[in-house]
């Protein structure tokens, strides 16, 4: 199998130059694992993997941009080999897809795969069908790009969306027009059923998916990604940090290393979206593709949290039926997990904006909530904690 050189001595020289990036993660967050100087000094070779019928060959390691907003980390990561970037309509309010688009402008086409999202409301509303292509066309403005590699229909949480023939259409179109090459979803809500309607309505060519250790349904959906591998669909995996720390309180990083390892053993993935932000995370990624295979040490670690309460959301959406107020509480859980996980509060507000929440949340309970989740976590402790993100101002959020 062909691999990409990673020219790390050059790298080197341009970190040395350009400094220090941001503070934080995102999309997966990564850990702040003990100095890779080592890994500084010598050349690295990223394996390549073939994305389903697509054909696209990518490196095993990609980068999440959601949340980076400094371009030399980009160049860092490109420069490093890395070919594939994902990013979003909605990301930093257009800002992030600007980004990308000024840092690959004049760049040969063929030398970058990027992946860009639109999420809209389901049920569909009336004017979906002109909606949609307008936000695909903002979309490839902000990315100065006629067309994107991969789109996806962002955050699909229920296969009625996936099945729908105004959604099918819309697609076809897309792909007619030349704006998209491939299409396909991205999807947080760890429901197997949703794979298989993939695999049924035969026009999605790629399937964005959270996928970590700490997946309880992870026997259900191996088998899914399976069935849809077969059937020539490609998978990225995102989320692959299970919220980024090893406690619910969230203060002890996770082992990043450990986490990238563990999702590539399944060889269905072609790759991995960790948002690393600043140059110690991209080599703290890039430590990890110089050994990929998970050691014994690495193993007992991950074994020993897959019982632990942590930030993650099985999404299993068993708290749906419990709550008085039918709130959307698994997307309220990644907004929390977003804040006191990733340190990323400016996407947790964007989340429950996105979920049209009532101006009194949780009222009915009268500081008593009836949701018994099985992952432990205390909802209604947690949704406490995570209503004043709604309404403190962007210019105080990191």
């Amino acid at each position: 199998m062909k691999q990409n050189v990673i020219n790390r001595r050059r790298f080197l020289r341009m970190t040395a130059a350009a400094g220090a990036g941001a503070a934080f993660f995102t999309e997966d967050v990564m850990a702040a694992k003990p100095p890779v100087k080592s890994v500084l000094q010598e050349q690295v070779e990223i394996p390549v993997r073939t994305l389903g019928r697509t054909g696209i060959q990518l490196p095993i390691l990609s980068m999440g941009v959601m949340r980076a907003d400094n371009p030399s980390v980009l160049r860092a990561a490109f420069s490093s080999g890395i070919t594939h970037f994902d990013t979003a309509h909605g990301y930093q309010g257009g800002k992030n897809e600007e980004m990308v688009g000024a840092f690959f402008a004049g760049k040969p086409r063929d030398s970058y795969i990027i992946a860009t999202k639109v999420k809209f409301d389901y049920p569909l509303h009336e004017d979906f069908e002109k909606v949609f292509p307008e936000q695909v066309e903002t979309s490839l403005k902000r990315l100065k790009m006629d067309y994107v590699d991969i789109f996806y229909i962002h955050a699909i949480d229920n296969v009625e969306a996936i099945k729908d023939p105004r959604v099918i259409g819309a697609l076809e179109k897309l792909k007619e027009s030349g704006k998209a090459r491939f299409v396909g979803i991205s999807t947080h809500a760890n429901n197997p059923k949703q794979l298989d309607a993939a695999v049924e309505m035969g026009i999605y060519d790629v399937i964005l998916l959270s996928y970590n250790f700490k997946m309880k349904n992870l026997a259900e959906t191996d088998a899914a990604v399976e069935r849809a591998t077969k059937a020539g669909i490609g998978f990225v995996a995102m989320k692959t940090m299970a919220g980024g720390v090893e406690d619910a309180a969230g203060k002890k990083k996770i082992n990043a290393q450990a986490c990238l390892k563990w999702v590539w053993q399944n060889k269905h993935f072609a790759t991995i979206i960790p948002g690393y932000t600043n140059y110690d995370e991209l080599d703290e990624c890039l430590a990890a593709v110089k050994s990929p295979e998970l050691n014994e040490e690495e193993n007992r670690y991950l074994a020993a949290l897959r019982e632990q309460e942590m930030l993650y959301c099985q999404q299993c959406r068993q708290c749906s039926n419990q709550c008085p107020e039918h709130l959307p509480i698994p997307d309220m859980m990644r907004a929390y997990m977003y804040t006191y996980g990733y340190k990323f509060a400016q996407l947790s507000k964007e989340t429950l904006a996105e979920l049209n929440l009532p101006e009194n949340v949780c009222s009915s309970c009268k500081g008593e909530c009836k949701v018994a989740c099985p992952s432990g976590f205390n909802v209604g402790q947690k949704i406490a904690a995570i209503k004043p993100v709604m309404t403190i101002p962007d210019a105080f959020l990191t």
